[in-house]
């Protein structure tokens, strides 16, 4: 994330803290589609990603003004929306079990045969390979590489070590790695 943007998203917390509404509705505006992304991330359906990034922002102004340092709003944001997002997951795991099962019969093709050009294809694999990893491995890949965050910024995020970071890391892309060189053998 861009410095500037950091400074921005702390001017607004600042004023937030002050009460200014206005400033909640703007911060609300830069962050709301991100962190709907980040619970999607998790939860797999959009409806329910709205839904809990809802309860998050309702739990974000409730303890906006104990934030102390506000240059780190965003990761602290992203943080709650992981928790909230895993006590969704736990609270209903069976449900999503049973859905993932359907959808999976439901969009099973008959023939599985891709005639993708050669960029497309790569990209292809690399999400499936990826899928292939654990969620916090998987995790730790999206907040860094597509989100492009910090190792120390994704240890405030997902609340554990840095050195759990780089090692989840490191073992990502030694898995990726290792995924990848099995797959181009067996074309």
């Amino acid at each position: 994330m861009k410095d500037a943007d950091k400074i921005f998203d702390s001017l607004l917390v600042l004023r937030c803290q002050s009460g200014d509404k206005m400033a909640a509705t703007i911060l609300v505006k830069r962050w709301h589609k991100r962190l709907c992304k980040q619970a999607n991330w998790y939860v797999k359906d959009m409806h329910i990603s709205k839904d809990i990034t809802q309860d998050c922002w309702n739990t974000i102004f409730l303890k906006i003004s104990d934030l102390k340092n506000t240059n780190s709003f965003g990761s602290w944001a992203l943080s709650i929306v992981n928790r909230k997002s895993i006590d969704w997951l736990r609270k209903n795991q069976k449900e999503k079990e049973v859905l993932d099962s359907y959808s999976k019969e439901v969009n099973t093709p008959i023939l599985e045969y891709e005639i993708i050009d050669e960029s497309e294809n790569r990209k292809q694999l690399l999400k499936r390979a990826i899928k292939k990893l654990s969620i916090e491995q998987q995790m730790i890949l999206n907040l860094f590489y597509k989100e492009e965050y910090s190792i120390k910024e994704i240890s405030t995020i997902v609340g554990v070590s840095l050195g759990t970071v780089k090692s989840r890391l490191f073992t990502a892309r030694e898995k990726l790695k290792s995924i990848l060189k099995t797959k181009n053998n067996e074309y």
